[in-house]
């Protein structure tokens, strides 16, 4: 054991056994091995990765002689607070671990926490529309008209442009009271997570409820109410990430013949690095997002702490505390690294003299301010949300003495104590990011690697993470996997892999097909003895419905037995229930000349997107392309060979929209074409203009002024079109 994390567990222990917070860790630590049992994959987050004892136990992966702990963090002796422990467990085995805690602990002893829910603005409007007697259309109406507006920007103007009449006192009276109501209780959930364990009935101080949820019971109040009685709580945390992992370690295991965990990955792989410094990180947990794709680039992570760094510097609190910019050019030589003391180099080192996270923060009070831990913990509270107003200027005033007092120049003392404050709601702490950072390795890794495996593990986990089926499937093969498309014949409920002449063929599942649901696919796999050879096979032995063969159909899955969708869908309407005939089905008598037109790839391409929500055929840009041409518009790979600041016209399938609270009203587009994905930042101004067409076109087309710094290139936004209408009318 290293020498300083040897002291630091003796000091760990010495405060939980003065606090009497043993059998907490020891509860915690129980639940740990019970999910490692049963080989369900768990990890803690947050504080908890402060502490070596924490590591010890099993309960995080941050091993304490790679970071920084700041043990204060997680547990105060002069607080006296109970610990918080987060942990994350596969979301899809979650309910394993729960039901553990109630079969050991009892259900007299142990129960969900509650959460109060509250109004917001479009469950207010829906409440108040619907005791005013307002119409289902008219209340969704004026639900759009308050979308992606904060309340003080809703104008009579923008609800007449609906054609409803702001100055009806229905509608007036409607819109006064949702404002009132906003923030108001609307009633009691169940957490997501959190869990208490008693020694004694918990009848005695709470009352119990059962869930909604078979097998659960929830006690009646809620996380702020245990905070303040100082009850324990475990947040047990479900994580589609960890069932990624796990679901593609056991494809490796089963294609490869190799067995990996999430203790033997080969760490500080420098392939993994330059994947994520290209940006290359669709589908990797956290840092997938547009905000962290372009940042990538310029951050340029080549260890594990880099990565550390890169999901903790993409929040709002390095953001507003303009600690992002000089950051990077710190890093990247175009600014002299410098701090002010010695004492403080050793807090901010290892970010180049710029804090990115909480325990920084809290470091600076302590070594700069002179503040004791505890004092730095409780600044920490009291700016978080600003809710103990009284308490923040008398915080500021000791913090800027104690700065003085130790010889550092008021303005600097101002700019901590500011930069401290931007981490209040919205700063990542150190312990947090690491814990992240672990996973975000893992994944990367398993994209580098293994990429058909991935892809495979991330579609089965779906809905996860930041991307769609589709936008999935694209940068699989745009990575070189070939996808096969959803097969009567070789298809499962969730994607496969197949053997191919070179590589793994990534077989699309069931699951993708719109309304399907898995029991008729279960019933239709179990029944496939060997191949389905027609559909009047099929119904018979599988005892489907005609809606689902029709579902079926509609996805194109009967390629396979020589049917089109045209023709698939002829035969089924041709069978005879099988309630009216149940020995055997009937076909009615069949035209034997009967020729059936032929979709046009147009058609196909939309048939394919509302069974599927994507094709393999071909991409809806490139089926309009020719017309796009004759309009100007260019594909969206030339972005990147386009000289900067010139400007140019391109189109796309619209993937993502995004107004982050910290963008001050600016709105951020990815489109995609058959080419390449572009990305369009649209300043709020332009956005007021094209409003109707940011936030409803499938199809937009944009002109703008092209911006580039390094790798990362956007389109600046001066003009927006929808061009929705195109794939609809056309007929080739």
């Amino acid at each position: 054991i290293p020498g300083k994390v040897a002291a630091q567990i003796k000091y760990e222990l010495r405060v939980i056994n003065s606090l009497e917070f043993a059998p907490y860790f020891l509860t915690v630590y129980d639940i740990v091995k019970f999910a490692n049992s049963r080989n369900i994959f768990c990890q803690g987050r947050g504080s908890a990765a402060n502490s070596a004892v924490c590591y010890c136990l099993g309960i995080t992966a941050v091993d304490p002689d790679r970071v920084e702990l700041l043990f204060e963090r997680f547990i105060s002796a002069e607080r006296g607070d109970p610990p918080d422990i987060d942990i994350d467990f596969e979301s899809g085995r979650r309910e394993e671990v729960i039901q553990y805690i109630y079969g050991k602990y009892g259900r007299e002893n142990s129960g969900m926490t509650a959460t109060v829910v509250k109004y917001r603005t479009k469950s207010a409007i829906r409440e108040v529309g619907k005791v005013f007697g307002l119409s289902e259309d008219m209340i969704s109406t004026l639900q759009k008209v308050a979308w992606r507006r904060s309340w003080e920007e809703i104008a009579d103007d923008h609800i007449r442009e609906t054609g409803i009449d702001p100055a009806s006192l229905t509608i007036h009276m409607t819109m006064a009271l949702a404002k009132e109501i906003r923030g108001f209780p609307r009633y009691l959930s169940q957490h997501t997570g959190g869990m208490v364990i008693s020694n004694s009935p918990l009848c005695e101080i709470v009352p119990i409820a059962n869930a909604a949820m078979a097998e659960r019971t929830v006690i009646e109040w809620d996380k702020d109410d245990l905070d303040a009685l100082g009850i324990l709580k475990i947040d047990i945390l479900a994580l589609g990430m960890l069932t990624c992992i796990h679901k593609a370690f056991d494809l490796i295991s089963k294609h490869y013949g190799k067995t990996f965990d999430l203790s033997n990955i080969p760490s500080e792989d420098p392939l993994v690095y330059e994947m994520l410094s290209q940006a290359d990180s669709v589908g990797v947990f956290q840092v997938e997002s547009r905000a962290q794709m372009s940042m990538l680039p310029r951050l340029k992570p080549r260890n594990f702490y880099d990565l550390v760094i890169q999901v903790a510097i993409v929040r709002p609190g390095p953001i507003q505390g303009d600690m992002v910019h000089p950051y990077l050019r710190r890093r990247n030589g175009g600014e002299k690294v410098c701090f002010p003391s010695k004492k403080l180099r050793a807090v901010l080192e290892k970010t180049l003299g710029i804090p990115l996270f909480q325990e920084q923060a809290m470091k600076i009070a302590i070594v700069a301010a002179g503040f004791t831990p505890q004092e730095s913990d409780s600044l920490r509270r009291a700016l978080s949300g600003f809710r103990h107003f009284d308490q923040v200027s008398s915080f500021k005033e000791r913090f800027l003495c104690g700065m003085k007092k130790n010889g550092y120049k008021i303005c600097f003392a101002e700019q901590c104590f500011n930069q401290i404050a931007s981490f209040a709601d919205y700063g990542f702490p150190e312990s947090h990011a690491a814990s992240f950072a672990f996973l975000v390795y893992i994944s990367s890794w398993l994209k580098c690697y293994y990429p058909a495996v991935f892809s495979c593990a991330l579609l089965n986990c779906q809905p996860m993470g930041f991307y769609s089926p589709s936008q999935l499937i694209r940068d699989a093969r745009a990575h070189g996997i070939e996808v096969g498309p959803v097969c009567i014949n070789a298809s499962y409920w969730d994607c496969t892999l197949e053997s191919g002449s070179n590589n793994l063929i990534l077989r699309l599942g069931f699951r993708q097909i719109r309304g399907l649901r898995k029991g008729d696919a279960i019933r239709l796999i179990k029944s496939r003895n060997v191949s389905f050879s027609g559909i009047s096979e099929l119904y018979s032995q599988a005892n489907l419905s005609k809606r689902v063969l029709t579902r079926l159909a509609q996805a194109d899955v009967f390629f396979s037995i020589g049917l089109t969708r045209q023709k698939a869908l002829w035969e089924i309407k041709g069978l005879e229930e099988n309630n009216k005939l149940p020995l055997f089905p009937v076909i009615r008598k069949k035209e034997s000349n009967v020729q059936l037109p032929s979709l046009s790839i147009s058609r196909e391409v939309t048939e394919d997107y509302k069974a599927t929500s994507f094709s393999l055929k071909t991409h809806p840009l490139a089926v309009i392309r020719p017309r796009l041409e004759s309009n100007g518009y260019m594909k969206c790979n030339i972005l990147r060979a386009t000289p900067n600041k010139k400007r140019i016209k391109v189109s796309g399938l619209v993937t993502t929209r995004q107004q982050p609270a910290s963008a001050k009203g600016t709105f951020f587009i990815t489109i995609e074409d058959e080419s390449a994905i572009a990305n369009l930042i649209v300043w709020p101004k332009i956005f007021m203009k094209f409003r109707h067409i940011v936030l409803s076109a499938n199809i937009i087309g944009a002109a703008g002024k092209i911006q580039r710094e390094g790798m990362v290139t956007h389109l600046l936004v001066e003009k927006l079109f929808d061009l929705s209408a195109l794939i609809q009318n056309n007929d080739n």
